[in-house]
């Protein structure tokens, strides 16, 4: 590298990519907390060769060379493919919601706005009752509290203006969805933590043998639905094989995706999920069926014999 004529010279690329992989491996995402690793970790201190640049600085490593990383994490399948690592040529697919900066009180849907106006609004009531009530008084602090509830009517009727005008943001939103810390962050739904967060799906292809990340990408979509031909189709290329084998949970289930991966030589084994459009799995008191204690066979009553069609086993004698 050339350091340039004025200040100190600049990182080099290597030893910021040692930084930003170390925060992979450890799970440590924020520059701020990877700017303490460096002063303070024996392990990256020895990587970095005592160097510990400021948070801004690996921040914006991160920001600026985002295709630079991606390019060396390439060139690491690249190396495990050539090492042979690949040779089962079976993935695993899944999903996993990442949180982002954006705060769920900064995200907004048509619904939080309605739902903040009326609160707003029932604030803005609240309080020209209670000026309303301060008129009628006559006190010392009567002018002083009227000028405190009409300060914050105020300032509620500020609230509502620019409600409004995020209001027409959300409309003009092609999913609805408006978010201003991270404009790419959705509000999306989390198994793991019961709860909706604002954030980003990853999906992960991964080496069933080894366990190596192959392919990944992250997406703004909250479910997994129509992600499995792309994510086996990304896989198989990184791992350079003919055929491959991918397993995915049932989320993933969608015809189109199944024949998409069947044409570009990918067996997708994905489990059927229970959908019922009004004809899901009943208790079995329910159905009319029940268990016999001889042979512990289930029966019918002969008057929901003429509703269901059912398969007798020859053979069997067709107790009730």
């Amino acid at each position: 590298m050339t350091p340039a004529e004025t200040g100190r010279p600049a990182y080099h690329p290597a030893t910021m990519l040692k930084i930003y992989l170390y925060g992979y491996l450890n799970r440590v995402q924020s520059s701020r907390q990877l700017e303490r690793e460096a002063q303070r970790n024996v392990e990256l201190m020895w990587l970095t060769g005592r160097l510990a640049p400021d948070f801004k600085t690996i921040a914006n490593i991160r920001q600026a060379n985002g295709a630079a990383i991606r390019a060396a994490c390439s060139q690491f399948i690249v190396l495990c493919r050539q090492l042979g690592l690949f040779t089962r040529a079976v993935v695993a697919i899944d999903g996993s919601k990442m949180k982002a900066v954006n705060n769920r009180d900064k995200n907004y849907t048509a619904a939080k706005v309605a739902s903040r106006m009326k609160q707003v609004q029932d604030n803005i009531d609240r309080y020209l009752d209670a000026l309303d009530r301060t008129d009628r008084e006559e006190s010392d602090i009567a002018e002083p509290k009227a000028k405190r509830l009409t300060e914050k009517i105020a300032r509620l009727r500020a609230q509502m203006r620019d409600l409004a005008a995020r209001e027409d943001e959300v409309r003009n939103a092609p999913d609805q969805q408006v978010s201003l810390t991270d404009p790419d962050a959705r509000a999306m739904t989390s198994a793991g933590r019961g709860t909706s967060i604002v954030g980003y799906n990853l999906q992960a292809a991964v080496d069933a043998e080894h366990h190596l990340i192959v392919a990944h990408e992250l997406l703004n979509i909250g479910n997994d639905r129509g992600q499995l031909s792309s994510m086996a189709a990304q896989a198989k290329a990184a791992m350079g094989v003919e055929a491959l084998d991918a397993i995915a949970k049932k989320g993933y289930f969608k015809g189109e995706d199944i024949r998409t991966c069947e044409s570009i030589g990918v067996t997708a084994f994905v489990p059927r999920p229970l959908t019922s459009g009004g004809k899901g799995t009943r208790p079995l008191w329910q159905t009319g069926l029940r268990l016999s204690g001889v042979g512990k066979r289930l029966s019918m009553p002969r008057w929901r014999r003429s509703d269901l069609s059912l398969h007798v086993d020859r053979g069997r004698p067709d107790d009730t």
